[in-house]
Order: C-alpha cells, then sequence, then structure tokens
C-alpha cells in the first residue's frame, strides 16, 4: 500500500461521513415535512429558493437556474414545478424579454405553506444536527457545517 492509497481511503471514509451525514438529515428533514405540510425536502426547497427571487430586471429564475439552485436535472425540475404547479403553490410565466426563456414564482398559497413549514425544518435539522454530533465519526462535519457563515464561499457555491 503507497501513501497515496492511504490518502485516498481517508478521503473515501471522509466522503463516506459526509454522505452519511446528508442522508440522515435529509431523511429527518422529509419525516417531519411530509407529516405536518405534506411537502417532500426537494419542494421545500425549490419554494425556498423562489421566495428568495426578488422583482426586477435578474431578479427572477429561469427554469435552468432553478434546476441548479435545488440539485435537480432541468427534467425532474420541470416535473417538480408541475407537480406544485398543479397545487397552486407556484407558477410559470414566460419572460417579458426573451419568450423562451419561462420563470417561476411561488404563490401568496405556495408563501403560506413555506411560512409554516420553515419551523419544521429547522427543528427537524437542528434535532439531526445534535444527534449526528454525538457521533464521533460525524461531529467534526456537524461542527464545520454549524461554522459556516452566511456569504462564505461554502454558502455562494
Amino acid at each position: 500500500m503507497t501513501a497515496t492509497d492511504g490518502a485516498l481511503t481517508a478521503l473515501s471514509q471522509g466522503w463516506c461521513a459526509l454522505s452519511l451525514l446528508h442522508s440522515r438529515i435529509e431523511a429527518r428533514i422529509e419525516r417531519a415535512l411530509q407529516a405536518h405540510h405534506g411537502l417532500s425536502v426537494r419542494e421545500y426547497s425549490l419554494l425556498d429558493v423562489l421566495s428568495r427571487q426578488h422583482d426586477g430586471p435578474g431578479g427572477h429564475l429561469r427554469m435552468n437556474q432553478v434546476a441548479d439552485s435545488v440539485v435537480l436535472s432541468q427534467s425532474a425540475t420541470t416535473r417538480l414545478v408541475s407537480r406544485l404547479e398543479d397545487r397552486g403553490l407556484l407558477s410559470r410565466y414566460l419572460c417579458d424579454t426573451d419568450r423562451r426563456g419561462i420563470y417561476t414564482d411561488v404563490s401568496e398559497t405556495g408563501l403560506e405553506l413555506l411560512a409554516a413549514a420553515r419551523p419544521t425544518n429547522d427543528a427537524a435539522l437542528r434535532e439531526a444536527l445534535d444527534e449526528a454530533a454525538r457521533n464521533p465519526e460525524l461531529a467534526p462535519l456537524v461542527d464545520a457545517v454549524e461554522n459556516i457563515r452566511p456569504g462564505s464561499a461554502a454558502t455562494r457555491a
């Protein structure tokens, strides 16, 4: 075994720990959002991303930007947007300056559901992080997540 093999093993173990942390957090949030609000994690994330856009030039997200923001393929994002549109939680419309561009926007009903779901999301996240912090393999990752500051390179990616 070479030094590189050891480094790759450590890297692989780190990736596995990160993947485990993500899976546990997502599962906890999914259960809470489904039970209390009938939302999936992806649906919540989409509503949250869209609620942060603003009016004016460059203020709305095109469908490809939405896909990037919620880390889904273009087709999966389109299906997700369609489901939420069918529930009256958001709408799609054509861009005024480029008829090929399609924008999405959260409806009042969607904003109300998002506001009601946000404390549930935050509480489930906190619970999942607290539980993970008790695991020695995951504790350093929890510390890293808790120490990310808004505006840092990690939050702009």
